[in-house]
């Protein structure tokens, strides 16, 4: 049974919506701190450690974006990968000049002369 295609351009707002939200409550104040505060509240449990990772928070917000915009559930799963893959993409490039690198130090070694 052949899947009915989704088209490009829902395609592309679905991995938009999944980024912004994914965004919103991974690294982001919002307005009054509210999501700052939402994740202190969730702290180190379950659902604060997938606050605290955007690939893993993106797999959890494109699971219902990939319910409403596909219609059967072959497309439903091929679609939730789809969208948090894109999400992650999208993420890698907006943030390819804000991660600084690791940094690397190199102790130098004590030469000692043999007298």
């Amino acid at each position: 049974m052949a899947m009915p295609p989704i088209s490009s351009t829902w395609a592309l707002i679905g991995v938009l919506a999944v980024w912004r939200v994914t965004h919103l409550f991974w690294g982001e104040d919002g307005p009054g701190l509210i999501f700052v505060r939402f994740r202190r509240l969730m702290g180190s449990s379950f659902f604060g450690s997938i606050l605290d990772c955007f690939y893993c928070l993106s797999v959890w917000v494109a699971a219902p974006a990939a319910y409403v915009l596909a219609t059967t559930w072959t497309g439903r799963v091929l679609l939730w990968a789809g969208l948090s893959g894109g999400a992650i993409l999208l993420e890698r490039v907006t943030a390819a000049g804000k991660i600084p690198p690791a940094k690397v130090e190199i102790e130098e070694e004590e030469h000692v002369v043999l007298r």
